[in-house]
């Protein structure tokens, strides 16, 4: 029996090159009377001031997310502005949209955030929020299009997770290349294979249906064009920049739905764990995991493979998919984002192989092979 595929999407999506200008007019169509949540390489760049004075009057106050937003954090923005605002306008990376769509819904409920986050919860969301526009700056997370906004605690609680309901996705969502101008080479590489992470994993997900591979597929194809390119400071690049961040969305509107596997199963503890860039991690566990794909015996698995290959590549006659992704995705990133001195010890290793999960992986890889992607990503001290 085939699985029944459940799509939540924006009700608008705005996007092209000047697509941030419509933002006045959108606000003509919520409640007014917004909260915005910005990056602070947002508020210091070209496009604010240019903006900001068409948006003054009906901003009630601007919140700067400078990290993961974590439980504590929540709750202080939640008391700060309960009440005070209708919607939230939430521009920046994946940390800053998460940001503003967890605040817009837990600015509707009673209790603290820890009480509704997942694996450390006890209450469900309601899907009551305030009206949500999301506009990404980077091309990497999807975060303007999925159910969940990630909520990180790397003091008490230990825990990356997440709040969830389909509710979360934002009314509207503006994809808008231009946001990316300048954005250093590492930063689009990093946030790149994240996009393109989201797109394999949940093109390899058991719960990956014909649409669910359509989507992803037509995302990876966009990755593909964009990635030799990302990094260019012309036309190109710019062309490049705008597929990179549908292909990101395109990624959000996937993993929403089939979900993501054994790479994010290691990444989101790391994140619980470490501040480091989360794109960049599942980066450096997407290559050793490719050499565990190319290993791979199970027909399914090296079926869409092959598939994708011929898709992705139609010209090259590759017996090995796996590893002809790999050195084509190394070969022409626009930086060495597998390149760290980041190192764990022997017991954190040992923690988060533990801690880890296969999330919707076809095959369950057990404890060891978890391990040995950890342990070929990072260096291990102690």
């Amino acid at each position: 029996m085939s699985t029944i595929t459940a799509l939540c999407s924006n009700q608008q999506t705005l996007s092209g090159s000047g697509s941030l200008q419509e933002l006045p007019a959108l606000l003509g169509q919520t409640p007014g009377d917004a909260l915005l949540f910005a990056s602070p390489s947002f508020l210091n760049g070209s496009h604010w001031p240019a903006l900001s004075a068409s948006l003054t009057a009906q901003l009630v106050g601007i919140v700067e997310v400078t990290q993961e937003a974590s439980p504590q954090q929540l709750d202080e923005w939640v008391s700060a502005w309960r009440g005070r605002c209708r919607t939230v306008i939430a521009i920046g990376g994946g940390s800053t949209l998460d940001a503003g769509k967890a605040f817009s819904t837990l600015a509707c409920h009673p209790l603290p955030a820890v009480r509704y986050l997942e694996k450390v919860g006890d209450t469900p969301l309601s899907g009551e929020r305030l009206a949500l526009i999301a506009i990404p700056t980077t091309a990497g997370t999807g975060s303007e299009v999925t159910q969940n906004a990630v909520v990180t605690d790397t003091q008490v609680l230990k825990t990356k997770a997440s709040l969830r309901h389909p509710n979360l996705v934002p009314d509207y969502a503006i994809l808008d290349a231009r946001l990316m101008e300048g954005t250093p080479a590492a930063v689009l590489a990093n946030c790149g294979i994240d996009a393109f992470t989201h797109l394999f994993e949940a093109y390899l997900s058991r719960h990956a249906t014909p649409l669910i591979h359509a989507l992803s597929t037509t995302g990876l194809e966009l990755f593909v064009e964009a990635w030799p390119t990302i990094a260019l400071d012309d036309d190109l690049g710019e062309a490049s920049r705008e597929k990179m961040l549908i292909a990101s969305w395109l990624g959000g509107l996937c993993l929403a739905s089939a979900g993501l596997g054994v790479i994010h199963g290691i990444a989101g503890e790391i994140g619980a764990y470490k501040t480091w860039h989360h794109g960049k991690v599942c980066g450096q566990l997407l290559l050793p995991f490719f050499d565990l794909l190319a290993d791979s015996g199970n027909d399914r698995q090296q079926q869409l493979l092959h598939k994708l290959n011929h898709r992705l590549f139609p010209l090259a006659q590759q017996q090995f998919p796996a590893q002809h992704l790999k050195l084509w995705i190394m070969d022409n990133a626009c930086s060495p984002f597998w390149e760290s001195d980041c190192t764990l010890t022997a017991d954190e290793v040992t923690e988060l192989t533990q801690r880890s999960t296969n999330k919707n992986s076809v095959v369950d890889y057990c404890a060891d092979q978890r391990a040995t992607l950890i342990t070929q990503a990072w260096h291990t001290a102690g």
